[in-house]
């Protein structure tokens, strides 16, 4: 629990969503910092890192995987919700690599965001 906590508190500052203010509210976002392969069924069917960790040619863990398919296959951070998948600053992003998150802040809306 004082793991979430200290995330969910050094995350915002951290972790940007490539926001840009559209409105005066900002909105809370639960999710995991992944890689865009999983997270969009590019090498998954599920979302997730399942079939490549079953398969250990990707790592052993969530963190593992997320950073090989940065790294080797192209892909990009992502946040990945139980909805929706939203790029976030890789710069930032990569000390949260396979975790569990929460990020406040406001949405980019020209940049939007992908839908499943």
């Amino acid at each position: 629990m004082k793991r979430m906590a200290a995330v969910a508190l050094l995350l915002p500052a951290a972790l940007s969503l490539s926001f840009r203010p559209t409105n005066d509210s900002p909105r809370t976002f639960h999710g995991e910092t992944a890689d865009s392969q999983c997270s969009m069924n590019v090498h998954s069917l599920t979302r997730s890192h399942q079939e490549m960790l079953k398969s250990k040619s990707m790592g052993g863990d969530a963190t593992s995987c997320t950073l090989y398919c940065i790294r080797y296959m192209g892909g990009e951070f992502v946040l990945t919700t139980p909805n929706d998948v939203f790029y976030v600053d890789s710069t930032a992003a990569a000390h949260f690599a396979g975790q569990k998150v929460v990020v406040v802040g406001f949405l980019d809306e020209v940049k939007d965001h992908t839908r499943q």
